[in-house]
C-alpha cells in the first residue's frame, strides 16, 4: 500500500500538476475573499448570488473563514478535476496494465490512489485555509470590520470546525470526479461532464425549481463546506452527501475491480 501512495504522489508532486492547481486554488480564494471585504458597501452584494453579508456577520467569532467557506465549493471542483485525470489517463496512456503488473491487486490500487490523492487535497485546503485568513485580517481594517472575537478560543474552534468542513466537502468533491473517471474511463469527458453537472446543469434545475437543490449533490456538498445555509440544513447535506459519495464510490469500485482495464 505504502509503495502505491508513493508512486501516485510522485505524479501528483510534478510542478505542472501541483503548482497549477495550487495557483487555480489560491486565485479563487484570494478573488472570493477579496471581494467579500472590498465590496462589503455594494449594492450589488458582496457575496454568491448576489447575497450581502454585513460588518456584524464578519465580525463574529466565525468571520476569519467566511471567505475561506464560502470558496470551498470552488476548491473542491478544483479537486474533482485532478481526482478524475489522475484516476482516467491511466486507461487513456494505458499505465493502468503496468500497475497491475507490479500490484495485483486492483482495490488495492485504488486504495492507494485515493489516499495519495486525498493527502493532495488537504495540502491545497491548508494553504487555501491560510491565505483566505491572512487575507480577511489585512483587508479588516480597509473593510472597518471588527476581528476582536476571530482570534478567541470560540474564533479557533470556528477556524477547526470550517477546516473540517471544507476538508470533507473537498474530498468527496474529490472522489466523485475519481467515481466519474472510473466509470468514463476519459480524463475529459470526467470533467467536462462533472463541472457542466455543478455549474450548469444543477443551477439551472434549481433556478426553474428551487426545491430541487435539497436533493441534488453538488448542493448538498457545497453546503457541507458553508457549514449549512438558510435552505439547507448542514446535517442533512452531510448525510445524502455522504450517502451519494457511498453509493457511487461502491459502483465505481466493483466496476473497477471486474470491468477490462483498457480504455
Amino acid at each position: 500500500m505504502i509503495r502505491v501512495i508513493a508512486a501516485e504522489w510522485r505524479k501528483l508532486r510534478r510542478p505542472t500538476l501541483f503548482l497549477g492547481t495550487l495557483g487555480a486554488a489560491l486565485f479563487f480564494t484570494a478573488l472570493t475573499t477579496t471581494f467579500l471585504y472590498l465590496m462589503i458597501d455594494s449594492e450589488q452584494g458582496n457575496s454568491d448570488r448576489g447575497r450581502q453579508v454585513g460588518r456584524e456577520v464578519l465580525g463574529l467569532a466565525s468571520g476569519s473563514v467566511y471567505g475561506f467557506a464560502s470558496v470551498g465549493g470552488l476548491l473542491g471542483i478544483i479537486a474533482l478535476c485532478v481526482f478524475a485525470a489522475q484516476t482516467a489517463q491511466e486507461y487513456t496512456y494505458g499505465t493502468l496494465r503496468n500497475l497491475l503488473v507490479r500490484q495485483p491487486g486492483r482495490i488495492r490500487i485504488l486504495i492507494g490512489k485515493l489516499i495519495a490523492m486525498k493527502i493532495f487535497a488537504l495540502i491545497l485546503v491548508v494553504i487555501a485555509a491560510i491565505v483566505s485568513i491572512s487575507l480577511s485580517y489585512f483587508l479588516s481594517d480597509h473593510a472597518r470590520v471588527t476581528t476582536d472575537l476571530w482570534f478567541t478560543s470560540a474564533g479557533f474552534t470556528e477556524i477547526g470546525k470550517t477546516l473540517l468542513n471544507v476538508s470533507i466537502s473537498v474530498i468527496y468533491f474529490g472522489i466523485v470526479g475519481m467515481v466519474l473517471g472510473l466509470l468514463l474511463r476519459s480524463p475529459i469527458s470526467a470533467i467536462s461532464i462533472g463541472v457542466l453537472w455543478l455549474l450548469i446543469i444543477e443551477n439551472l434545475i434549481g433556478a426553474v425549481k428551487p426545491v430541487t437543490l435539497e436533493w441534488m449533490p453538488g448542493n448538498q456538498l457545497s453546503t457541507i463546506a458553508q457549514g449549512g445555509s438558510q435552505n439547507l440544513d448542514y446535517s442533512h447535506a452531510l448525510l445524502l452527501g455522504s450517502g451519494y459519495v457511498i453509493l457511487g464510490a461502491v459502483i465505481a469500485a466493483v466496476l473497477f475491480s471486474r470491468r477490462d482495464v483498457a480504455n
